[in-house]
């Protein structure tokens, strides 16, 4: 992640460190993923799930609840595919 700027290192070390451990391993692997390449409001909507608690986007996740419709993005719904976890 040295290749990022101040502003995305910031959001870096927020995706890392967010209370639920598993919640930091999904969303480290999903910075490391996407980060460097998100601009403009693709970058605002990272900061914008940034902000939603763990505890609920754990359980869209899982699939134990829907994500309503005023929250979801195609970003938001790139997270919880988790398709990203297969990678190396």
């Amino acid at each position: 992640m040295q290749d990022l700027d101040d502003h995305k290192r910031k959001l870096y070390h927020r995706s890392v460190y967010r209370g639920i451990k598993e919640m930091d391993i999904i969303f480290r692997k999903f910075a490391d993923t996407v980060l460097a390449g998100l601009e403009g409001e693709d970058l605002q909507d990272y900061e914008r799930i940034l902000e939603l608690p763990d505890d609920q986007l754990f359980i869209w996740a899982t699939g134990r609840e829907p994500v309503p419709d005023d929250i979801r993005s195609p970003l938001l719904d790139q997270l919880l595919a988790l398709d990203f976890m297969d990678t190396k």
